[in-house]
């Protein structure tokens, strides 16, 4: 793609997530940045209000593109590097552009949270992409960077402190503020609704290596009910993102070559606080989760206000065990609220790690921990509001 006329094409640019990830590439590689970028949606009327409302060059080119033609959208890649797609439920609206994609030898890049459907595309598209060329990306915000990294950046630390990789890492969610995205609430809907079809579906939903065709590892906590996390002193609740984050991290060990072992156990929690109190506070966790998917919630194209934004953030501690019972800790820090504000910068960060920095890496359909490693760690930290930090 050394011809294409665009570095990055935002598709989805005049939905919620789609225009802040414009508006975070029109603040920070504008003119002057070298970085060539367009919008692309199905109005270019409405992509036009968008680029004026986030105050984006007049001059950023637009492209009219739809999920529901496969022609557009092979007009859309052949332009592009890198295609950024934040047109969710990837499982309704993203097979045909992974395809295009695939075929084409494009950089593809999304927020999916959707662990069936991504392993129907590795099985679909991960041969071609490697033929061609293309670097297919899946999850590149808050599912999963901050996890997948999380545990990436603590086995760093613990390679240097014990000489090796930890077998036993947990995820603890310390804090989190703001909201899940409509479109992560849709997925959900669309995966349960694809899953009451087809019920070959639900094995892939329960597998923690789902992700990993060909090797299955240790059997792995369920995570599925509160319990007393004896090591910390603390009660813990199910997280509503961990289906998807844990099998990120296991395809990034088994992508990378198992640096973290082939017995390695990881499972996520949100701690709720000691003493009965914990116990209550991780009891209202799970009946929170059980309304996420309901009526209540954020539609796709709907978020919060700049404010409710730039007030979020999110905690989460990474403990890695080894098997002596010595410990490590790390944490990972994000300065917006998990949802849109971060997920924006994160998912816009890839896609300039990838085509400016990562020549080196190979076609296929990879996790961006595996693709990006340390450098997309350097440009989350200088560039995204991330904190990567061992913890004493």
């Amino acid at each position: 793609m050394t011809q294409a006329k665009f570095d990055v094409v935002v598709y989805g640019a005049s939905g919620f997530t789609g225009r802040l990830v414009a508006e975070y590439l029109a603040a920070h590689y504008g003119p002057g940045s070298n970085l060539k970028w367009a919008m692309a949606g199905r109005s270019r009327d409405k992509l036009a209000a968008v680029r004026d409302e986030i105050g984006a060059p007049k001059d950023t080119p637009l492209i009219e593109a739809d999920a529901s033609d496969p022609a557009s959208l092979k007009a859309l890649v052949g332009q592009t590097k890198a295609v950024l797609t934040t047109v969710g439920p990837y499982q309704l609206y993203g097979s045909e552009l992974v395809a295009a994609c695939a075929a084409s030898g494009t950089d593809y890049l999304d927020l999916c949270g959707e662990p069936a459907w991504m392993r129907q595309m590795i099985d679909a598209h991960h041969a071609k992409a490697q033929s061609t060329g293309a670097r297919i990306l899946f999850s590149c915000g808050f599912d999963s960077i901050p996890f997948e990294f999380g545990v990436f950046f603590l086995q760093g630390a613990a390679k240097k402190q014990f000489g090796a990789a930890v077998h036993r890492v947990k995820g603890r969610v310390r804090k989190m503020k703001g909201t899940f995205s409509g479109g992560t609430a849709a997925s959900l809907k669309a995966t349960y609704a694809a899953a009451a079809k087809d019920l070959s579906i639900v094995p892939l939903l329960k597998n923690p290596f789902a992700l990993t065709p060909g090797f299955e590892g240790p059997k792995q906590p369920p995570g599925n009910k509160p319990l007393h996390d004896d090591e910390l002193g603390m009660w813990v609740a199910p997280f509503v993102m961990a289906t998807i984050n844990t099998r990120n991290v296991h395809r990034s060990n088994f992508l990378m070559g198992f640096p973290y072992g082939k017995d390695f156990v990881y499972d996520e929690m949100m701690l709720a606080g000691p003493g009965e109190k914990g116990e209550a506070t991780a009891r209202a966790i799970v009946a929170a989760n059980a309304a996420m998917g309901g009526p209540g919630g954020p539609k796709p194209g709907e978020g919060p206000s700049k404010e409710e934004r730039e007030t979020g953030l999110y905690d989460i501690l990474f403990v890695g065990v080894t098997l002596d019972g010595r410990q490590i800790h790390a944490s990972v820090k994000g300065d917006r609220d998990p949802g849109y504000g971060s997920t924006s910068k994160m998912i816009a960060e890839c896609a300039v790690c990838l085509v400016r920095e990562a020549q080196d890496v190979a076609g296929g359909i990879w996790t961006p921990g595996a693709a990006l490693g340390d450098r997309l760690i350097k440009r989350l930290e200088d560039n995204a509001g991330l904190q990567f930090t061992v913890e004493g």
